[in-house]
């Protein structure tokens, strides 16, 4: 080979490591040390090629629950696949790199680069910056790892918080949950002053739920621990109570249900902009015929009625409240179907 040319390669063999290496060490601190919502699209490609493989075995599941127990596995399995797909890249990068320094055969590169990533030790024979790079590379691979390991308590704390929430209202609002129900938990007494902490309360857990799922978006598959449980239908059911309660209910406005209306739509809708939009993520087609479909105007008639049996205020006009419910529901029911569908929610309708 012609002396220029196969310089001309080893210097393009050592910008492309290079570029390799730093591409994902970036990946890395985005994903796990830079506090805000940034979309990785090393981390795309890793979360969406695992999912085509849970999706294929999903859907040969014959029922939810089997679906549930697979599709239970994907965000962990996911999770341990970066730091896997990072380190084999670091490799790749510094085997580009070994060989453009003159250490040797694409083999004794390769071999050198894994020694080092895995600190090994294995090869020892290389030049002073071939060393050098040893060092560096070594120091890369504990890197990747420990940021993995220091961040898996602050994903599981959020998950766990997440989860509380989730499960306290499957108690209020009764099984199957209805609006109604809660509804009803909430204002014993007819007054919907009652419970202004319990709907601070959610308004912190869609605060929460905004900053932490999409900083952490893998946060947003990971799947309650009770296959009827999802944290995106409990959402959906919080802001269809508030909705009913504005459209229904005679009387003033509490500013903490508005806030919390406010914070789950904001929530809600931001996660599904940066999946939808960011993320470039599809929903995903396992159950086709399932959408969150307008309720009935049977079904708010019933509401109504159980809602006046509780001896609540209700408003004189029902159609005038009927339209008014399905406007308010118009603001975040795009983004709870669609999120509904991405993490295969247990149930994409809210009864009244």
């Amino acid at each position: 080979m012609h002396p220029y040319l196969l310089l001309a390669l080893h210097v393009v063999a050592g910008l492309g490591g290079v570029v390799l290496v730093v591409t994902t060490l970036s990946a890395a601190i985005r994903s796990f040390v830079l506090p805000r919502n940034e979309v990785v699209r090393l981390n795309v490609l890793v979360f969406v090629s695992i999912r085509v493989f849970f999706d294929l075995a999903a859907k040969r599941a014959n029922s939810y629950e089997r679906r549930d127990k697979i599709m239970a596995h994907y965000a962990p399995v996911a999770l341990v696949a970066l730091p896997v797909m990072w380190e084999a890249l670091v490799s790749l990068g510094y085997t580009c790199i070994y060989w453009a320094v003159g250490e040797g055969s694409w083999l004794h590169c390769y071999q050198l680069s894994g020694s080092s990533l895995l600190t090994l030790g294995t090869i020892d024979s290389f030049s002073v910056v071939g060393g050098f790079l040893t060092y560096s590379e070594a120091t890369l691979g504990l890197l990747l790892l420990t940021l993995l390991l220091s961040y898996l308590p602050t994903i599981y704390q959020a998950f766990s918080r997440r989860e509380v929430t989730v499960a306290l209202l499957e108690l209020r609002a009764g099984t199957p949950p209805t609006t109604a129900t809660l509804l009803c938990w909430l204002n014993p007494d007819g007054s919907e002053k009652n419970d202004e902490l319990q709907w601070a309360e959610w308004e912190r857990w869609f605060v929460e739920i905004e900053e932490s799922h999409t900083s952490l978006p893998i946060l947003s598959f990971f799947r309650s621990p009770q296959p009827g449980r999802s944290w995106v239908t409990s959402g959906g059911l919080i802001l269809d109570t508030a909705a009913l309660l504005f459209a229904a209910v005679e009387g003033p406005r509490s500013r903490q249900v508005e806030l919390t209306f406010k914070a789950g739509c904001l929530a809600l809708n931001r996660v599904y902009r940066f999946f939808d939009n960011e993320a470039g993520a599809e929903s995903t087609s396992l159950m086709p015929n399932q959408a969150l479909p307008e309720p009935g105007r049977a079904d708010f008639d019933s509401a109504y009625e159980e809602l006046a049996e509780r001896g609540m205020a209700l408003c004189q006009d029902r159609d005038a409240a009927w339209s008014q419910y399905r406007e308010l529901r118009g603001r975040y029911l795009p983004a709870v179907e669609f999120l509904a569908r991405l993490t295969m929610a247990p149930s994409l309708k809210t009864t009244m």
